[in-house]
């Protein structure tokens, strides 16, 4: 099996370096990479038979499988079909290819206990983050600024960057769901959406809040008070057993019953690990069930376009008697 992903390689190698591809055989596994990275893959990967190629790695390795005879799986999720193109022809057409994405993904979604452990401390930097830039926000302030805050704290508190670009959205433009921070200042009378996440030892935390500048009016605080509901719904909803499907349509029937539902324009949750964004995914007839060991996210929202939105967001993990809140920061609505 050849593994080219980022994610993968680390999880199976521990190698870092954004320049290679692992093969991995019955009885051993060669990590092929190039000049750049040969003390780096020493050290990161030393159970791998390092294979230094030179010139294009794609070729390297194709070259390398060209004499054999074996069937080799890939995950074409993987690849561009430039590179795959590449690969093949320098691999010959006695190679036979089977088509096999997502095995090491799979093997990803249930964490071992000190891949918890780095989640939960990745997500005690996120809330830490979140808390702080939460008292920066004012009206005049510009979306760029408390991003840029985003980006710097978390690095000072010993992350080595951010899950994603923080979203920063006042106004309106909180009604998209992944909004980029712009030059636009927040305004008085009007939601804040924060979303942000750190990156710890290679694992992601994820964790989004909403502020109102002002005192919000009843129709502001009823969409929020839906919001909270529904996560509180999709969080009880969590334990092992129960399909991924069930998740989301706890939140949904909540936010039903307030009307509110059409405004709810993505899925409830994900998976959560060496990316932002793994299996499994808490969307409408999802049937994967949950197991102990996986952590997702639950993050139900609002969006009215032209008024704004709102979005709670947590971290948690899949227990074997239910469920354990990895970002612990309050979810009542402030009012700023």
């Amino acid at each position: 099996m050849l593994v080219s992903g980022p994610a993968d390689l680390f999880y199976l190698s521990g190698f870092t370096g954004d320049s290679g591809v692992l093969l991995v055989e019955s009885s051993r596994v060669a990590l092929f990479t190039d000049g750049r990275f040969t003390v780096q893959a020493r050290d990161e990967a030393p159970h791998a038979k390092l294979r230094i190629v030179r010139g294009p790695l794609t070729i390297g390795v194709g070259q390398y499988l060209s004499s054999s005879r074996r069937c080799v799986a890939y995950a074409p999720s993987q690849w561009s079909v430039a590179s795959w193109k590449v690969l093949r022809r320098a691999a010959g057409a006695r190679l036979r290819w089977r088509a096999a994405d997502g095995l090491v993904a799979g093997l990803r979604t249930v964490k071992a206990p000190v891949e918890v452990d780095t989640i939960r401390e990745a997500g005690g930097i996120a809330c830490e983050v979140m808390e702080e830039v939460i008292g920066m926000v004012r009206a005049g302030v510009m979306e760029l600024d408390l991003a840029a805050e985003i980006g710097y704290r978390i690095r000072r508190k010993g992350a080595s960057g951010e899950s994603f670009e923080a979203i920063v959205a006042g106004g309106p433009r909180s009604a998209l769901p992944h909004a980029r921070p712009t030059s636009r200042r927040i305004g008085k009378n009007e939601l804040v959406v924060l979303d942000l996440g750190a990156i710890l030892r290679r694992y992601c935390s994820d964790i989004t809040r909403t502020v109102f500048v002002g005192r919000a009016p009843t129709r502001i605080r009823r969409w929020y008070q839906a919001v909270q509901e529904a996560q509180a719904a999709a969080r009880e909803c969590i334990r092992p057993g129960i399909a991924a499907g069930e998740v989301d349509a706890a939140a949904r029937r909540v936010l039903d019953r307030y009307g509110l539902a059409r405004h709810f324009v993505h899925s409830t949750g994900h998976g959560l690990g060496l990316e932002i964004h793994e299996e499994p995914r808490l969307a409408r007839g999802q049937e994967r069930l949950l197991e102990a060991g996986m952590v997702v996210t639950i993050e139900p929202g609002v969006y009215v376009e032209g008024t704004g939105g709102i979005r709670i967001e947590d971290d948690i993990l899949v227990t074997a008697n239910g469920s354990e809140l990895l970002t612990r920061l309050g979810r009542d609505l402030l009012e700023l």
